[in-house]
């Protein structure tokens, strides 16, 4: 087997590890379809998680599960912390950046999994419970904001196209990330030192058509974002 192979294999039962954590009970079909691998892979999967001491159970007519209180992370939640994280799950998921909801939902998988069966009932039934007023179409417009935060956290020159409204034509420039804000109108925007204008600038991350990493680093810049704020403050007000 491929050292590749090795490590894709090792996601996978560590993702079926969260997966048997973060629910009551998953069958073979839904674990085949979910990793688009044979259920016989499942099945041998399974059979390597118990042979490393890991308390697999068979329910019937439901599929499989780990014995009550069975736990890899040292971490436990109050009902009030599962259900704040419940609301936090929902107002993600109205926000109109695609990567941003794909990262949130895998580490609230995480979070579940450390979950009791009696609190993961109770969190799945204010999941149904709860709507959140906005976006309710569930438009999605971008799905830079993932990278985005990590340009910005570990000071990477990015380089983007960008589309200004109304215009036919993009636009490339290499930008020095700064901080991130979501405006009015629910979209995410990125303040950022454009280097083609020697000034920050702000882009709407949806009229970003594509982003790419070239291998530099910058400089971070001293200004806060407070000072910013109110800099903009000034200018505009």
């Amino acid at each position: 087997m491929a050292y590749s192979d090795n490590i894709s294999r090792l996601s996978r039962l560590t993702a079926i590890l969260l997966k048997l954590q973060t629910n009551t009970s998953v069958s073979v079909e839904r674990l085949s379809e979910y990793f688009e691998v044979s259920k016989r892979t499942i099945y041998r999967d399974l059979a390597s998680l118990e042979q490393a001491g890991v308390p697999i159970i068979h329910i019937e007519g439901k599929g499989y599960g780990l014995m009550e209180g069975y736990r890899l992370p040292p971490i436990m939640f109050t009902e009030e912390e599962a259900n704040a994280l419940i609301f936090g799950e929902k107002l993600i998921a109205k926000t109109k950046d695609e990567s941003l909801i794909k990262e949130f939902n895998k580490a609230t998988d995480k979070i579940k999994s450390v979950l009791r069966n009696s609190e993961k009932e109770k969190v799945d039934f204010l999941s149904k419970r709860t709507i959140i007023g906005k976006n309710w179409h569930n438009e999605r417009t971008s799905s830079f904001l993932s990278d985005i935060q990590k340009a910005l956290t570990n000071y990477q020159v990015v380089e983007i196209e960008y589309r200004k409204e109304g215009a036919d034509d993009n636009s490339k420039r290499k930008v020095e990330p700064f901080a991130i804000y979501h405006n009015t109108s629910e979209n995410w925007v990125l303040i950022a030192w454009c280097r083609l204008r020697k000034e920050f600038r702000s882009f709407r991350i949806d009229r970003i058509q594509k982003m790419t990493y070239p291998l530099e680093k910058f400089v971070p810049h001293k200004m806060t974002l407070d000072e910013y704020v109110e800099i903009q403050r000034k200018k505009h007000f």
